[in-house]
């Protein structure tokens, strides 16, 4: 498996995609870094075309097991991050 991307390598990918300079391409990728975490955070969800849907959903309470001892433990509800990969990234990579 290969290394995951870091951002310094996204940014300056985007860069070289946008034609513009690194700084713009920072700016950009923040902006909607931002714009994503404060519509999940809201409780909205936000689809990105090709890549797929990103949103917030609800845990109900549950109970849960201590590895360490084997205890039975009360979780309380709490909420999760998902995403949904669209199809045609699937495809792409399958194909």
């Amino acid at each position: 498996m290969a290394k995951p991307m870091t951002k310094t390598q996204l940014v300056a990918a985007l860069a070289d995609d946008m034609g513009t300079d690194k700084k713009a391409a920072n700016a950009a990728l923040e902006a909607i870094t931002g714009l994503i975490t404060r519509e999940v955070s809201g409780g909205g969800a936000v689809t990105l075309p090709g890549v797929g849907k990103i949103y917030c959903r609800e845990r109900p309470e549950r109970m849960v097991r201590n590895p360490a001892t084997g205890e039975q433990i009360k979780k309380e509800a709490d909420k999760v991050v998902k995403m949904t990969i669209a199809k045609a990234l699937k495809d792409s990579v399958n194909g």
